[in-house]
This record gives structure tokens, sequence and C-alpha cells, in this order.
């Protein structure tokens, strides 16, 4: 069983759609997506820098095309189960048919504009913790005042805060933390400071008919299979504020006998986590249109 899955923002480097607009039709897509959410994603995805990037509202629709793109160059296979991490939840609601992709696009260009301006009231940010007991790290980020934003498994849970609790981090880590790591990321996201983005995203949903997915779609939240597209989009509009339960899709993904993961463009972070969390299980990240032959291979294999 093969599950297809899309990563979250982050993920994302100056110029990662170069390559996949030489592919036949991709380009037309493309700008359709610009015109419907006024944003010009080729620029973005070609010459832009990376602080231009970094900004939510631009990189949280730069990935989602992405992914749309690099999963529609893989035919038309259908995986066994779909999921995404954060943002990529979108994503993965277009690939099991939830949302259409310019409803997906619209959705995830309303979440970016509410998320920036959240982040915007105070200054936030997020760092990656890498090593030691998760509970114990838990524990001693609560006492700093932190929220535990992502429970991503294999050794690694992402904090979030203001900056000044996540210096006090750098200065007293968890015990067994080999590594903190500071995100390039512009807000506490999945955390209460994403309060006021929950109520625009839940209007900004009222406008939207979602199908029921046509696959397994592993909702973040908890790790559960969520089989209306009603609770899928009901999850999207909370997860901006909730903690995203990565740890608990891997589980999911055993329980379900997955023996493949492709990761979607700009792919590496969900295969890195997944080769040590999910052992035996073949991974591959679509990085470039390169990829998109073993790939092909992967999904025939497994199917």
């Amino acid at each position: 069983m093969l599950v297809l899955v899309a990563p979250g923002q982050g993920a994302q480097t100056p110029g990662f759609l170069t390559p996949w607009l030489e592919l036949p039709g991709a380009a037309d897509r493309l700008g359709a997506w610009s015109d419907a959410i006024g944003l010009d994603l080729a620029h973005y995805g070609t010459q832009a820098d990376a602080d231009a990037i970094r900004d939510t509202a631009v990189a949280q629709p730069l990935l989602v095309a992405a992914g749309i793109l690099s999963a529609a160059a893989l035919g038309d296979s259908v995986p066994g189960a779909v999921a995404g991490h954060s943002v990529g939840e979108i994503t993965a609601a277009a690939y099991a048919g939830v949302l259409d992709d310019t409803a997906a696009l619209t959705l995830v260009r309303k979440r970016g504009l509410a998320m920036a301006e959240a982040a915007a009231i105070t200054e936030t940010g997020m760092s990656a913790l890498l090593g030691g007991d998760p509970e114990v790290s838990v524990a001693h980020l609560e006492k700093l005042g932190l929220t535990p934003a992502n429970m991503n498994g294999a050794g690694q849970i992402v904090a979030a805060g203001t900056m000044e609790q996540l210096a006090a981090l750098n200065e007293d880590k968890p015990e067994g933390v080999r590594k903190v790591v500071p995100l390039k990321v512009a807000g506490a996201f999945h955390t209460h400071h994403m309060g006021p983005a929950v109520d625009k995203l839940a209007e900004a949903a009222k406008e939207l008919v979602p199908g029921d997915p046509r696959v397994t779609y592993v909702s973040n939240k908890d790790g559960h299979a969520v089989a209306t597209g009603a609770e899928v989009l009901e999850r999207l509009v909370g997860q901006v504020a909730n903690p995203v339960r990565w740890d608990l899709c891997m589980e999911t993904f055993k329980e379900l006998g997955v023996t493949a993961l492709i990761e979607a463009c700009p792919g590496g972070t969900l295969t890195g986590l997944a080769k040590r969390a999910l052992p035996g299980v073949k991974t591959l990240a679509l990085k470039t249109p390169d990829d998109l032959d073993a790939a092909r291979e992967l999904i025939a294999e497994h199917a």
C-alpha cells in the first residue's frame, strides 16, 4: 500500500518550482491559479528570494500549488492513502477529491493571509527540538510557556511561542535534546496565537462544497482516517490553532499496512521522518521532475 504525503511550511526554497514549469501544461495551470488567487505563483516559485517566500501569505499557496502540480505529473494512479503536514493537509484534500484545485488554492490563500495577520499581532516563531524523550520535552516546553506545536515523531518536536520564550529555550534545553534549531517560519503556527485566523478561515470555508475523500484521508489532528468532506473541512479550519500530530499519522500508516511513501514537491522533510520512524517502508521525495520515473515505478510496485 502506498501513501502520498505533502509537506508543510519551511520546505520551500528559492527557485524550486523552475523545473516543474517545463512540464506540459504546468505553466498554464499555475497561471490560472495565480489569476484566481491574485498572487504570481510562477514569480515566487522561480525568481523570488528566501525572505520573500518565507512570508506566510506566499509560502502556503506556493506549497499547495507545487504539491498539486507534482502529484498530477505522476499520472492517474490513485494512492491507498493521503496525508499532509500542516498546510500540506490542503494539498492532501485536493489529492483526495475533497476540494478541486482552484478551491484548494483559494482556501490556502485566505489561510495564509489570515495566519500572517495573526502572526503580526505578537512577534513569535518556532524551533525544532532534535532528540530527547517526548514526555520530558513537552513538560519542559510547557514550563517555559511554549507549545509543542508539531509532534513529528522520529525524535523531533517543534516548539512555538514568543521570541522571548524561544530564547529561553535556547538557554535551557530539555534533558536529552541534542539541538534546538530555529525554523524559517514567520509565526507560532498551530498555537493559540493563531486564534484570529481560525475565525477568518471558518468564514472562508462556508463558501466551499467539499466532496467526500475518494481515498483514505489521514488527519494530522489525531492520525484518524476521516470519511466525510465536511469533517475534513472542519478539521482544516481548526488545525491552524491545533498541534500537528504527525507522529500519530505515521502510527496510522503502520496500522494501514503502508509499504511505500511518496512525498510531493518540495519533498524531503517527511521522507526523512519516515526513514527513521517507519523502517522497511520505501520512501521517495519528489524534488524535481527527474524523480518522476522512480516514483511511477514505486507506485506500480505497491499498487
